[in-house]
């Protein structure tokens, strides 16, 4: 997940004109929304039938089999060869840990718990971003959005800081950190590599990895139905196809407008926790909720330019660079 989060109105030396969505954009939205909103769902559904490691090479299998195909006929394979060491590092962080560790999670917390405490994401990356000497100066409006998302953590991880579920929580904070790192690496040793070959090569690398853990873990009986669907739905919906409706995402609208979508997912994570699983909807969680979200929102703002700020490109300039080159973010 790309930060810092998305720019104001008009651009960094903007004119405060409103960039309005096309109808095209929009649709791009609301499926990325979802389509990166749902994976929690998927694996809380997955993870009751089989093992971890089945999980994470589904996954990661179905989604490589569907973009790789579109990477090598696209060509420019050399640029994978070059960047091969802050791949396998962006893979490590992005995918390998985080998706695992998220499974394994998610067998002792609600999905909308997982979901709640993922968005705290944008907050541990303006820390990392801080602490890294990489970040803007945070001002009091950014300083005040990390002590309200942090807040918000606290209110939803502190009633269950105890056995099973702190270790379920500990997990998804790493996953969180995993997510604030990769986009680091991404952007820092991989702006030469295009995302899409990023994306696929990734998913290919993990699910190379994951074969013989996932053999090893075959599951006795058939799985369900239901599981079975939940499978295929977190690689070949959640995944690959995330993926490029990401990308065209980016290319229609650019990358600090596109990301805006991030905010809207885990309010999809709660709600289809809550409509298909049963899970509680409690005040706990509404607050948490709004103090995360309204923290993230907070914590990744921009400054106001200053009068004498030089202009900045207008709206669309960066679409053909952002789409090339944009940061993969936190799929779930």
């Amino acid at each position: 997940m790309p930060w810092p989060g998305p720019k104001a109105p008009g651009g960094a030396g903007g004119t405060g004109t409103e960039v309005v969505l096309s109808r095209r954009g929009w649709i791009l939205f609301a499926l990325m929304s979802v389509l990166w909103g749902i994976p929690y769902l998927m694996i809380k559904v997955a993870v009751e039938s089989v093992s971890v490691p089945m999980v994470v090479f589904a996954r990661t299998a179905l989604g490589a089999l569907i973009l790789l195909p579109l990477v090598l006929r696209s060509g420019q394979l050399d640029a994978v060869r070059r960047h091969w060491r802050p791949l396998l590092l962006f893979t490590a962080v992005e995918i390998l840990g985080p998706w695992a560790l998220l499974s394994d999670a998610e067998n002792r917390l609600t999905s909308s718990m997982t979901g709640l405490l993922i968005a705290a994401v944008p907050i541990v990356g303006v820390v990392l971003a801080r602490l890294t000497g990489d970040g803007e100066r945070l001002g009091p409006v950014r300083w005040a959005g990390l002590l309200v998302g942090l807040a918000g953590v606290g209110v939803l991880a502190g009633p269950h800081l105890g056995g099973g579920s702190a270790r379920a929580i500990g997990e998804v904070m790493l996953v969180a950190l995993g997510y604030a790192i990769a986009p680091m690496i991404a952007t820092r040793r991989l702006q030469g590599l295009p995302s899409l070959h990023m994306a696929a090569f990734a998913l290919a690398i993990a699910a190379l990895i994951y074969t013989g853990p996932a053999i090893a873990t075959w599951p006795d009986a058939m799985p369900s139905g239901r599981v079975l669907a939940a499978l295929i739905g977190l690689g070949l919906i959640c995944t690959a196809l995330a993926f490029i409706v990401f990308f065209e995402l980016i290319r229609e609208v650019g990358t600090s407008r596109g990301m805006v979508f991030t905010y809207v997912n885990p309010a999809v994570a709660v709600a289809a926790g809550v409509v298909f699983l049963n899970e509680p909807l409690t005040g706990t969680i509404i607050a948490s909720f709004v103090l995360i979200l309204l923290g993230s929102v907070l914590a990744t703002a921009h400054r106001s330019p200053s009068p004498e700020a030089p202009a900045a490109p207008a709206p669309g300039d960066d679409k053909a660079d952002a789409a090339k080159t944009a940061p993969e973010p936190a799929s779930g």
